[in-house]
């Protein structure tokens, strides 16, 4: 038996914004490679780990196209629902999203804490999901434990911060080794986090990410990663798993841009300048007023042995014009 794994496809119209390619045609061109993949290997089933929609309802016109790709999918398709599946990243408002719709037709099959079990008379496996909700990482890690029953092999697929290595306290998830020793699935199917991360082997357990099929920010760690699927292999006793870089794709400098996330950087270096510039000067005067037009006078005043003074006042004078005027519509 084989089984394909992919996540985060977030099937969408529009480009993001730090991407320089047809990102329609992008994504077009990675859903034809794995349904070329699947057939050619003919899996018994196609995993998804959620997140297969960017929004609980998208357009129409785009979904119509990624649909046409899809219908020739050989094997069913499984999925666990991701946040942007939902609305509010509400699980109780499946039923209203198009995700929820494709599984009362029986488009998509919706996997659930409820066991689904595939035999094909040489081995029994069962595939059990944890859906996307608000507390999911809120410290239990009880969508992550399975039971194995009745089966030869246990694969659960997931849409949370399952996560290989800690990542501080301003972000919540959920440690692979506080779960390892208490799950019974074989394999642990992650989706949520976008980078992925090596192959993880616990306790004589799987737990697998090979992040998003999409790269949609243009961050380091996106650019220099390569989408990519998992494929399980289960042949009697034994079990083992390959994943395949998509060759598609193409290498992240050449179709994501950083311009967008380095003038970010620059503006909030400028702003924090700005700002040490307005303590120096408040301080070494005593100045007390915080009404913004005093500061920034006062500002200005310190700053004229710049050679540039002129022109830095011709400037400021003309954003806070226009600042002030824009206030005024508003009033």
């Amino acid at each position: 038996m084989r089984l394909l794994f992919l996540t985060d496809t977030h099937l969408r119209g529009a480009a993001p914004r730090n991407r320089t390619d047809d990102f329609v045609a992008t994504l077009m061109a990675k859903l034809r490679e794995v349904v070329q993949l699947a057939n050619e290997l003919s899996v018994t089933a196609v995993l998804h780990g959620g997140d297969v929609f960017d929004l609980p309802v998208p357009g129409l016109a785009a979904t119509g196209e990624f649909a046409t790709v899809l219908r020739d999918l050989e094997a069913p398709l499984y999925i666990v629902p991701g946040n942007h599946d939902l609305h509010g990243q509400n699980p109780a408002t499946l039923m209203r999203t198009l995700l929820g719709f494709l599984g009362r037709w029986g488009v998509v099959r919706i996997l659930d804490r409820t066991p689904v079990y595939l035999d094909d008379g040489n081995v029994r496996v069962q595939i059990s999901g944890a859906p996307y909700h608000f507390a999911i990482d809120d410290g239990s890690g009880d969508d992550y434990i399975v039971k194995k029953q009745n089966c030869d092999v246990a694969v659960h697929v997931c849409h949370g911060a399952l996560l290989h290595k800690s990542f501080g306290l301003m972000v919540k998830y959920t440690l692979i080794d506080d779960i390892a020793a208490v799950t019974e699935a074989d394999f642990t199917l992650c989706g949520h986090y976008h980078l992925g991360y090596d192959d993880v082997y616990r306790d004589g357990k799987w737990f697998i990410n090979p992040g998003a099929l999409v790269r949609l920010s243009a961050s380091p760690g996106e650019i220099s990663r390569w989408p990519s699927v998992v494929v399980l292999f289960f042949d009697g006793s034994t079990a083992r798993h390959e994943t395949y870089k998509l060759k598609s794709a193409k290498p992240g400098h050449e179709v994501l841009d950083r311009t967008a996330i380095e003038d970010s950087v620059f503006r909030a270096k400028k702003r924090e300048d700005f700002l040490q510039t307005v303590r120096q000067i408040t301080s070494k005067t005593g100045f007390a007023r915080t009404d913004p037009q005093a500061i920034l006078l006062r500002v200005l005043d310190g700053m004229r042995d710049d050679p540039d003074f002129a022109q830095i006042y011709a400037e400021v004078t003309r954003i806070w014009a226009e600042v002030l005027e824009e206030e005024g519509e508003k009033g």
